[in-house]
């Protein structure tokens, strides 16, 4: 690891990037935590001084897959979202997935507890609000949950073990690592399609890159509500769609749907967040959270092929909220996690 060291922490002009082998090296070093504490810390902060590159990015998701519990459970949509959380937003994606899954797509939605640099409020705060301790779960029971409502949730850190090992030292750190990217493409049903968050513009291409080379059918990557992959309700959202190994930019526009709503000063706390999931997913709530929600369903609709516009995918989001088949198919999610729970402390 002292030699790897020597190549990324050579300040911004001597730094080089790592070759596929190198990183595949500093990788399992990190995640096996056969590299020391200091060494560890040492690699994080070079590398985000330097910037990860393509071939460091795809070895690093590569051995976060290899020690992950993957498995193709449902051919449906990844939702990579930011782990370090929301402070100031609507977490559209967690009420989505389950209208995604009313019309006929799974979902795989995954993170863990809040994480620097944000520190904010993450969907396994909002689930354990809704009276779900995630994390008391096993994998089996996620999975059984799943085939009930078509939406997994993945708890990172229990599905790929490594992530939760290095949890304090990211903590000691503060800042965006490599691993910040790294953890929203694990990937826990190897699901042919994703949406991806990102935060700036700049990172475009380089993910794109990044994703064609993971080997998705297709993909959205958004420049999201607080670097989410959610699209804005109240201004247009720059996108990148992949497909066929072809990237193109795009802008999703709420207006020329009908849907731009502005949306008001929140307080977002997990109860906070959990109570507007669950207006909307009744067909009501607040608008701009409701069409929000229409929007993002739409989009991802259209990604896996399940509509044929965005127009067409608004309409059949709106009949699924409305007439409560997408609250179906949470209230099964929920009952089939609590009723999980339940009979994992029952007496025998």
């Amino acid at each position: 690891m002292i030699n790897i060291l020597k190549e990324v922490a050579r300040g911004k002009r001597g730094a080089r990037d790592l070759s596929y082998d190198e990183s595949i090296y500093a990788a399992e070093s990190i995640l096996g935590l056969t590299a020391s504490p200091v060494q560890i810390g040492a690699f994080l902060i070079a590398e985000r001084i330097k910037l990860e590159s393509i071939e460091e990015l795809k070895a690093f998701v590569t051995v976060c897959r290899k020690y992950a519990l993957r498995e193709p459970l449902q051919q449906g949509l990844d939702c990579a979202g930011p782990y370090d959380g929301r402070k100031r937003s609507f977490v559209a994606t967690f009420p989505t997935a389950f209208l995604l899954s009313a019309a006929g797509l799974p979902v795989t939605l995954h993170g863990a507890a809040s994480l620097p640099p944000k520190w904010g409020v993450t969907l396994q705060d909002i689930i354990h609000e809704s009276g779900i301790d995630i994390t008391q779960l096993t994998r089996r029971e996620a999975v059984a949950a799943a085939r009930e409502s078509g939406v997994l949730f993945a708890a990172a850190e229990q599905w790929c073990p490594p992530l939760g090992a290095i949890r304090n030292l990211r903590e000691d750190i503060g800042m965006r690592t490599i691993f910040n990217t790294v953890e929203k493409l694990v990937d826990y049903s190897c699901s042919p399609f994703i949406v991806f968050g990102i935060y700036h513009n700049t990172v475009f291409d380089l993910l794109s890159r990044l994703i064609i080379k993971l080997g998705y059918q297709k993909a959205l990557i958004v420049q999201g509500v607080e670097g989410s992959e959610d699209l804005y309700i109240d201004r247009p959202t720059r996108v990148y769609t992949i497909e066929n190994g072809l990237s193109a930019l795009d802008i999703i526009d709420p207006e020329s749907l009908g849907l731009d709503t502005e949306v008001p000063e929140m307080d977002w706390t997990p109860l906070q967040q959990i109570t507007t999931t669950e207006a909307v997913l009744q067909g009501g709530g607040h608008m701009a959270f409701y069409n929000q929600t229409l929007l993002n369903g739409a989009a991802r609709l259209h990604l896996a092929g399940k509509v044929n516009s965005l127009e067409e995918g608004v309409y059949t989001c709106k009949h699924l909220l409305d007439n409560g088949d997408a609250w179906a198919v949470y209230t099964r999610w929920k009952s089939a996690l609590l009723g999980s729970k339940a009979a994992s402390i029952s007496p025998a």
